[in-house]
């Protein structure tokens, strides 16, 4: 069983905390964001940071003790240095360019598929096959991330496709004569 929750997320010198009843507001420079306690979770101010610790040793207390640590640990990373992500291209043709908020991709459609960025996430492309994901929220960048990828997903056969930098495509052998 993991023990995430008893380690105590320390904020750096640029983060600041306030808390009002269950909801808890971390500023940083790249922005703000708040989270919610959930109702069976202690939480505790320390002088480096805070600690959360279970009220109850339920299973749902224990299951949430890990999960709200850890998101307020990424929040607070997310805040202080921020998260990104490479996506690349992968095809003949396939191109990505940036304009205002708007990126557009040619992923061997008929059409370009134009998708809206939406608020806290920067995106740029320093090649037109290659795209840099940023942001302060963890779950936005992976949620961009996952829709850029579902425009064309990556085939077995030739690798053709919208690939993250993690990401290993098994590759399939094709039809023998």
């Amino acid at each position: 069983m993991s023990r995430v929750g008893k380690h105590e997320v320390v904020l750096p010198a640029g983060v600041t905390m306030a808390q009002e009843g269950s909801v808890v507001t971390l500023k940083g420079k790249t922005g703000a964001k708040d989270y919610e306690i959930p109702d069976c979770i202690n939480f505790e101010k320390t002088e480096k940071g805070f600690l959360v610790s279970p009220k109850e040793t339920t299973q749902r207390g224990r299951s949430l003790w890990g999960t709200t640590q850890r998101n307020l640990s990424n929040i607070v990373k997310g805040l202080d240095k921020g998260f990104s992500l490479n996506v690349s291209l992968v095809g003949v043709g396939y191109r990505a360019s940036v304009s205002g908020s708007k990126l557009t991709l040619q992923l061997g459609y008929s059409h370009d598929i134009v998708y809206d960025i939406p608020k806290g996430i920067e995106i740029k492309c320093e090649k037109p096959t290659a795209i840099l994901i940023t942001g302060f929220d963890k779950q936005l960048v992976g949620t961009v991330g996952a829709h850029l990828r579902k425009y064309r997903k990556p085939e077995p056969y030739k690798g053709k496709g919208v690939l993250r930098e993690t990401e290993f495509i098994i590759r399939k052998e094709g039809k023998k004569k």
